[in-house]
Parts: structure tokens; C-alpha cells; sequence
């Protein structure tokens, strides 16, 4: 395919996979936590059937998974992982995109409902004016986030099978719930997929490299007060709204994300719920650092203890999950994966932008598993908004260094 040829598959694959409604759902406990992911899943397996891959299989989670044999023999052999799931972020599941040539200036998506992207308020959309764009209609996310990096891997396959490119072993994974906590990742059976590194696709503007992610904690804080009449409450009722006011008043308000950037660490009250009787908060732990990371769940746990002190009669609990871990915290000495992204992007000649992400990716839950997963772009911007977008110009440069690390892997001796 030539780039003309690229971006027109990319755009008509990736518009298909945004009708099919993914979004997960933080509240459900089952994986994946909607029937949709399922559509996804059924769609994703037949196409890989389509492609000839072998050993295709969706497990009792709608991970799916498949293997195609390299026509290279003696190489490293490379996995690529994309989860199938949108976020909730209280935006529509229905996702409406269009297509837009870009001429500068505000961009109004939804004339009916007035919802524009702003300049000034994403000055990122100038570099890109002459090109065409991929737009929500502002009343949802896009959903690159990850049907883009979805869409790169089929469209990577379509090209290596119908154009005989050489290439090694590779496998494919595409996963559920990502946006809940990297669920359906922590639960891929490596047995299946058993490359020898990995990447995830997901998310990141043109040239973005990640190895480094945060670690990640999430508290779930539950209180019990004592419920009585308000005439006759005077040392008798112990209101749990009261006591989550002071938990969270524990914390400080420069240690949350709209007060932090690049290499901090945060706290993040992210939910509360709560009656006269009960009460409910969930407090998100984020860090780079080891050992900054395990001082805030100690703080996290020095608060329950004063709290524990102040309301003797109040039932006072707190779990603490880690969700991911930072993936440069287990990269060994071999380096090859790292450096396949930075002599793709050069060949390319495409500038790279390595970032310390604040978040994590399936990567982050693979790599605590032994299996080293680093991240690069797919071309998208503002992920999790209705200001999400997505380059075309952009999307086919991550198709290209997919096909270029494959290429790359070729050349090396297992």
C-alpha cells in the first residue's frame, strides 16, 4: 500500500470498529464488564480467522488472541497488545466521528448542540492545519483510545499477509477492560501469548515513546457512623459525611492531578457516596518513584489510623489495591524493545518524544508479569474528552512504525 492507500484503510477499519459501542464500565466486576466488548471480541476473532492467523481463541474474558508463523526464521519474536474498551467518563457510549480538513482556528463539532474545540484552548491543533482530522461530535469521546492502536494491528496484518512482507513470529492480543484497571491484560494467558517482548499501541501525539509509567494504587475507604435523631444526637450520632470531609481534608490540595505535572506523583479522591448511616470514598495513589509510592500508602494508612482515634464509635475501613506497576521498574538488561522504537522512528524520520506517562497501560500490568511491553503512539490527542482527535497524517506514521519495527526485527538474531 502506498500512504494514500494506508489512510484510506486505516480511516475505514477504524470508523467500523468506533459503530460497534465498547465503553466499559468501572462498576461492573465481571470481565469484560459490557456485552459490547463482547461485539468487539467476535468481530476482532473473525477477522484474524480471515487473515489466516493460527491458534485463534477468545478465552471466558473476550481476550482474543492469535499467532502468525513468521516467514523469517532464527528472529526475536514480537507480540502486539491493543484493548478493545472506551472509557466512561459520563459522555455518550455512542460514538459519531467525522472527518474534517482542518483550515485553522476553532472547530465547531456539533453546530445544533454549539460544542466547538477552541484554539486557545488546544493550541495542538495548529501544527496539524491542511490536514484532515478525525473529530468526535462532541458529545463523546473518539475512541482512539484504543481502536486506533486496534486498527493499526489489523491493518498491519491485512498488509504483512497480502503483500507477503517477511517478517518473524508474532502474536496478537486484543484485551477488555483496560480503562477499568487493566483488567483483561492482567488476566492474557501467556501461555497463548508468549512473544518475546511486546508493544501496546495506545494513545499518544506523533513520535510519543513510553517506558515509564506510573505505579498505581486505588483505596476504597468505607465508613459506618451512628445514625439517631438529630434532638437527641448531641453525643450519640457520628455522621460518616462529616468523617470523609476530614479524610479527605488529610490531604493536600497540591498533591492532586490539576495541581501536578511531568514526573509528580498524586492523590486523587476520584468517587464519594455517602448517607446518614454510610459512606463511601475512593482515592486513586499515583507515583514513579518505589519508594515515594509505598510512603503514600503508608500515609494513606497513618490517616485511617487518626481518624480510627478521633471517631472511636464510627467503623473506620480502608482496602489498598495496586493496580499496575511502573514498567521501568522491570525492564532487565536487554534493551532491544526500547531500541526498535527509537531506530524505527528514525528511520522514519519521524523525531521522537519520550515521556514518563502519567497513567499506565496494559504494558505496565505485562511487564510486572515477566513480559517486557512498551508503548508508542497511535496519533491521537486530549484521550478521555470530547476534544479527543486523531490525525490522519498521524495515524498512518504509527501504522508505518509498526511495519518498520517488524521489519527492524528481522534483522536481528534471536
Amino acid at each position: 500500500m502506498d500512504q494514500h492507500q494506508k489512510a484510506q484503510a486505516l480511516v475505514e477499519r477504524f470508523l467500523s470498529y468506533l459503530a460497534i459501542t465498547s465503553q466499559s464500565d468501572p462498576k461492573v466486576k465481571t470481565i469484560p464488564s459490557t456485552e459490547g466488548q463482547w461485539n468487539m471480541a467476535r468481530v476482532l476473532e473473525a477477522g484474524l480467522r480471515h487473515f489466516g492467523l493460527e491458534n485463534v481463541h477468545v478465552d471466558e474474558h473476550a481476550n482474543v488472541t492469535g499467532f502468525l508463523p513468521g516467514t523469517v526464521k532464527g528472529v526475536p519474536s514480537v507480540g502486539f497488545v491493543a484493548h478493545m474498551d472506551t472509557v466512561d467518563v459520563g459522555l455518550s457510549p455512542e460514538i459519531h466521528p467525522q472527518v474534517i480538513e482542518y483550515k485553522g482556528g476553532d472547530v465547531c463539532l456539533n453546530a445544533e448542540k454549539d460544542i466547538w474545540i477552541r484554539l486557545a484552548d488546544h493550541p495542538e491543533l495548529a501544527q496539524y492545519k491542511g490536514q484532515d482530522i478525525i473529530f468526535t461530535d462532541g458529545t463523546s469521546v473518539l475512541g482512539a483510545d484504543n481502536k486506533a492502536g486496534v486498527t493499526n494491528v489489523m491493518t498491519m496484518l491485512e498488509i504483512l499477509i497480502t503483500e507477503k512482507v517477511p517478517h518473524g513470529d508474532i502474536y496478537i492480543a486484543f484485551v477488555p477492560d483496560e480503562e477499568t484497571g487493566l483488567r483483561g491484560a492482567k488476566l492474557l494467558d501467556l501461555e497463548r501469548f508468549k512473544p518475546d517482548f511486546a508493544y501496546t499501541i495506545d494513545g499518544g501525539c506523533l513520535g510519543e515513546l513510553v517506558y515509564e509509567t506510573y505505579n498505581a494504587a486505588e483505596v476504597h475507604f468505607d465508613i459506618v457512623g451512628v445514625t439517631t435523631h438529630p434532638c437527641a444526637a448531641k453525643g450519640v450520632l457520628v455522621n460518616p459525611l462529616l468523617i470523609a470531609t476530614d479524610l479527605i481534608n488529610n490531604f493536600s490540595r497540591l498533591e492532586t492531578p490539576e495541581n501536578t505535572d511531568e514526573r509528580d506523583g498524586y492523590f486523587w479522591f476520584k468517587n464519594m457516596q455517602g448517607n446518614p448511616a454510610r459512606a463511601s470514598v475512593q482515592l486513586n495513589i499515583r507515583d514513579f518513584d518505589n519508594k515515594r509510592f509505598e510512603e503514600r500508602k503508608a500515609y494513606v494508612r497513618s490517616v485511617l489510623e487518626v481518624l480510627r482515634q478521633r471517631y472511636p464509635k464510627a467503623k473506620i475501613e480502608a482496602t489498598i489495591d495496586d493496580i499496575y506497576s511502573n514498567i521501568s521498574g522491570s525492564l532487565g538488561e536487554d534493551r532491544l524493545p526500547i531500541d526498535l522504537m527509537y531506530e524505527a522512528l528514525a528511520a522514519l524520520g519521524i523525531k521522537d518524544n519520550t515521556v514518563a506517562m502519567r497513567g499506565g497501560t496494559d504494558g505496565s500490568a505485562l511487564t510486572a508479569r515477566g513480559l517486557v511491553t512498551p508503548n508508542y503512539f497511535t496519533g491521537a490527542h486530549n484521550p478521555h474528552g470530547y476534544a479527543e482527535f486523531m490525525p490522519i497524517d498521524s495515524f498512518v506514521a504509527s501504522l508505518d512504525v509498526t511495519l518498520k519495527i517488524i521489519e527492524l526485527i528481522t534483522q536481528k538474531k534471536a
